[in-house]
């Protein structure tokens, strides 16, 4: 395997389908090219299977594991959405802002001295989203 030439894709485990594929869908304006059952992907620049979701409890039955729902935040990874300008960062969070019941665990947007403005929000299952840019102009 050599590293450059590898797609990378990343998985969302989820306990409710449903709720978590209108989330993405319907929230966050993600595409859906295949949503049944346990399983849903969502079209992103980055091409096929960059992005998709699984139901955690069959997950769990797949590998032979107990299945344990998660509880608050999951502080064991985070998705990075990059937008192109910091602007697109501070129109995101005042929209996302609207929706009841989102947390945002770092509040509103913050400029780092290194170059990157960012927020988080937790999906409705607890899984991190950080939502940022590169580029202020």
């Amino acid at each position: 395997m050599r590293g450059k030439g590898v797609k990378i894709g990343a998985c969302i485990l989820a306990d409710d389908m449903d709720r978590m594929v209108r989330f993405y869908r319907d929230t966050l304006g993600f595409q859906t090219q295949w949503t049944e059952g346990n399983f849903a992907e969502f079209e992103t620049a980055s091409g096929e299977l960059s992005f998709f979701m699984y139901s955690r409890k069959a997950f769990a039955e797949a590998i032979k594991e107990s299945y344990v729902p998660p509880k608050g935040i999951n502080q064991t990874f985070e998705i990075a959405l990059w937008l192109p300008r910091f602007a697109d960062v501070d129109e995101e969070y005042a929209r996302l802002s609207k929706w009841e019941g989102l947390r945002f665990p770092t509040g509103a947007p913050i400029t780092y001295p290194f170059g990157i403005r960012n927020f988080y929000v937790a999906d409705p299952e607890g899984n991190l989203l950080e939502i940022g840019s590169m580029r202020e102009e």
